[in-house]
């Protein structure tokens, strides 16, 4: 023992400090409030696999409706002013969302972030998927130009009740998780997702007309155009 000591009193004490930083560091790595890890929360969370398991088949998830059209004092450049709505999971007629864009042109792209689990995360073993609404832009424009939808990070409006049986803390992580592992695909299947990936329909605006978006179970969103009654 004595000698133990007497080795460890040689040791710089930089050396220690580094030593001690690093364990703390991965002693914290992974960790949200409450000790809870993100590996944790995915694998273990019983509760959370229930509720993705509860994720129905989506249908109709909102619309576009084109407000006016006009053009500059040139006549050459075409505006167009729109209202982005999304509705609630359980009832098409009850809106979440509601926003409204002016876009340069009259084609729109409209960008999603779409989320599919594996049977690894959903009781039962049939495969869900969600969806997350990004931006909206014109043909001229870059999507890093385009108008955010959703924010980045926080739990979406459609969703809020998804997790009502998670602690707060657990939501949170649960989606920031989410966007953040878009950008980390490496880590995808150790957290039982099978992919995270943009999926973008643009359409031609036209007065009159309803663009009514719907997703299939397969996690394809597309518009649907009907006469505005």
């Amino acid at each position: 023992m004595k000698a133990f000591l007497r080795v460890l009193v040689r040791i710089p004490r930089a050396a220690i400090a580094v030593c001690v930083l690093a364990a703390v560091l991965l002693a914290a790595v992974g960790v949200f409030r409450g000790g809870t890890t993100l590996q944790q929360l995915f694998a273990e969370n019983a509760r959370l696999k229930e509720a993705i398991s509860n994720l129905t088949d989506e249908g109709n998830i909102g619309y576009a409706k084109v407000l006016f059209q006009k053009t500059d004092e040139s006549g050459e450049v075409l505006s167009t002013e729109l209202k982005f709505v999304e509705t609630a999971r359980d009832n098409e007629l009850e809106t979440v969302l509601e926003k409204r864009y002016v876009i340069e042109g009259d084609i729109v792209h409209f960008d999603a972030l779409i989320v599919k689990f594996t049977d690894k995360m959903v009781m039962g073993g049939s495969r869900k998927s969600l969806y997350l609404w990004r931006r909206v832009y014109g043909e001229n424009q870059s999507p890093g130009e385009g108008f955010a939808i959703e924010t980045p990070g926080r739990e979406p409006r459609r969703y809020q009740t998804l997790l009502d049986q998670l602690p707060v803390e657990h939501r949170r992580l649960f989606w920031s998780s989410i966007w953040d592992l878009a950008n980390d695909p490496y880590r995808l299947k150790e957290y039982g997702i099978e992919a995270i990936y943009g999926s973008v329909t643009y359409a031609k605006l036209k007065p009159g007309l309803l663009y009514i978006f719907r997703i299939t179970a397969t996690g394809q969103v597309y518009p649907d155009i009907v006469p505005d009654l």
